[in-house]
């Protein structure tokens, strides 16, 4: 038998009412299927840390670094700086919209990443989070292509097959 301390257990809350959409024209995207309240958990996601060394001369050469997150990360030294951190669950799925719905919070200490609706999230809306500083390509929102109204008939033709 196996005892697991109860101050080591985290509960990892996900919203049940989210889909991923493949074909969106930001790529995959993450959709509610149901109005999500504001201040609602979507996910909470556990977090693999690299180390500075492992993120600078090899992650950052592959298509994974485009999916980390800015992270602190103890250096050899002792000394804080800013690393990169894979973000499991959804974490790496939510794309970039400067008016963001969803919210995150990093967890060092248990190496995790919650995420909240910032706002009532109506059904068929794009769960999206702001990618900050690290923001280096042109912001897909910036052009007309994409309403709500084509989330909701994406989202309708998913719920009918």
């Amino acid at each position: 038998m196996v005892y697991i301390l109860e101050e080591s257990r985290i509960l990892l809350d996900r919203c049940a009412d989210l889909v991923i959409v493949s074909n969106t024209p930001k790529g995959r995207g993450i959709f509610a299927t149901k109005d999500i309240p504001a201040k609602t958990i979507v996910d909470v996601c556990p977090v693999l840390v690299l180390g500075i060394e492992e993120n600078t001369e090899h992650v950052r050469h592959t298509s994974l670094y485009h999916y980390t997150y800015n992270w602190p990360v103890k250096d050899k030294d002792g000394s804080i700086k800013m690393g990169q951190a894979v973000i499991f669950g959804l974490g790496s799925m939510f794309n970039h919209a400067i008016d963001q719905n969803v919210g995150w919070e990093r967890d060092t200490k248990h190496l995790l990443v919650t995420y909240k609706a910032l706002r009532d999230i109506p059904a068929g809306e794009e769960l999206c989070i702001s990618y900050g500083p690290r923001l280096t390509f042109k912001d897909v929102d910036a052009a007309e292509v994409y309403t709500e109204e084509d989330g909701l008939d994406q989202l309708n033709r998913i719920q009918l097959e």
